[in-house]
């Protein structure tokens, strides 16, 4: 007999989705989105977004099942995510996945939203090699991993970003050129028609003492566009759109390419594995294809519907949990909104929510100790 029908179930942000899969294979999966509701406010308003998934999530895990040609009764486990995410958002995903779980009697994992990204490749290109380098871009996210078994071992972080992540560059200066939100497909549709080469703009943290090889800032790149686009508005002069957005993505494709393939060849890693929401960016594509087929490393990106926020991922790195023996998240597993990436199980518990501990080794203590630090974020009041 297989491996179980795992649901995954999204709720970190402004998606909603659930998925399904099997040994690896996608077997189904659904989205809503309520970005056009925050649209308006230039950004995710929290509130909006923890209603948008109350309302979403029942008829999101029928849609998918419904596309799959499943039921509820298939569902062998539920793989939900814990964090990091906004606090309301969060709570609604973990509610409904503990409902269905506990409804059907199977089993519940907790897990890092960010390891659900680097799981999503392996539904595009099947298992990932051991090691590989997995670059996140997202909106909240920059980050340099090596990655060996993403299912049991820690996953070691090569550099971070300092300050803004490589997406809220795109959705700050977007707002400055007054495109619309999201600000990252607005800044690549805008590009298409202009010259990368036309603004200076800095190239953040690619010189300087070592330690910084692998490290990210992109707030100093927001800062420059933000005044160059002010300069054009004070003298009186239109503002050159396309050739400010198509010199600002270059920037931040040359970066994020450039360190990615660097920390590939000192680690002697053959595989680059790109993923998150950037990462459907056309030029972050296109530029890793070049540098990666110059040094002879094998670039992985997942198809643009797998790169932003969904359940495919979650249900993914479930797969992945349940098939490596993973122990399932105890009865009161909580969220932990500021998580770091250590494992990708996630089970924090809410402090003192529980006087007994995990047994010595466990998943559940390895996750909670791993993110203990900001263990009082999971103290939100549920909704």
């Amino acid at each position: 007999m297989g491996s179980p029908v795992v649901l995954g179930i999204e709720s970190s942000c402004d998606e909603t989705g659930a998925g399904l899969v099997r040994d690896g294979r996608l077997l189904g999966h659904a989205l809503a989105s309520s970005m056009d509701a925050h649209a308006r406010f230039g950004g995710v308003v929290p509130e909006i977004a923890a209603r948008a998934h109350l309302h979403a999530l029942t008829p999101v895990v029928r849609e998918a099942l419904a596309g799959a040609g499943l039921t509820t009764a298939d569902i062998g486990a539920v793989a939900v995510t814990t964090g990091p995410g906004l606090s309301g958002a969060l709570q609604v995903g973990l509610a409904g996945a503990k409902g269905l779980a506990y409804a059907l009697g199977v089993p519940l994992y907790g897990v890092h939203h960010l390891a659900g990204h680097v799981a999503a490749d392996t539904l595009e290109h099947g298992p990932l090699p051991d090691p590989c380098m997995v670059l996140i871009v997202s909106g909240g996210h920059t980050s340099l991993l090596l990655v060996r078994d993403l299912a049991r071992d820690p996953i070691t972080h090569l550099g971070d970003t300092l300050d803004d992540a490589a997406g809220e560059c795109f959705d700050k200066v977007a707002r400055v050129f007054g495109l619309p939100y999201p600000g990252g497909p607005a800044i690549d549709r805008t590009a298409r028609e202009g010259d990368p080469r036309a603004v200076p703009f800095p190239r953040p943290l690619t010189t300087g003492p070592p330690e910084n090889r692998f490290t990210f800032s992109f707030s100093g790149l927001k800062t420059a566009a933000a005044r160059w686009a002010e300069r054009h508005h004070g003298a009186g002069l239109p503002l050159p759109l396309a050739d400010g957005a198509a010199s600002l993505q270059e920037a931040v494709a040359d970066v994020l390419t450039r360190k990615a393939v660097a920390a590939c060849a000192e680690h002697g890693v053959r595989t680059l594995v790109v993923v998150g929401g950037v990462a459907a960016n056309s030029r972050v594509r296109s530029l890793a294809e070049e540098r990666c087929a110059a040094a002879g490393i094998t670039l992985r990106v997942p198809p643009l519907r797998l790169c932003t926020d969904n359940g495919a991922m979650i249900a993914a790195i479930g797969d992945l949990l349940v098939r490596a023996g993973a122990e399932p998240a105890p009865l009161d597993v909580s969220i932990d909104p500021s998580a770091p990436l250590t494992y990708a199980a996630l089970h924090p518990v809410a402090a003192g929510a529980r006087t007994g501990h995990p047994p010595a080794g466990s998943w559940a203590q390895r996750s909670a100790g791993a993110a203990s630090h900001s263990r009082r974020a999971a103290l939100a009041s549920p909704l």
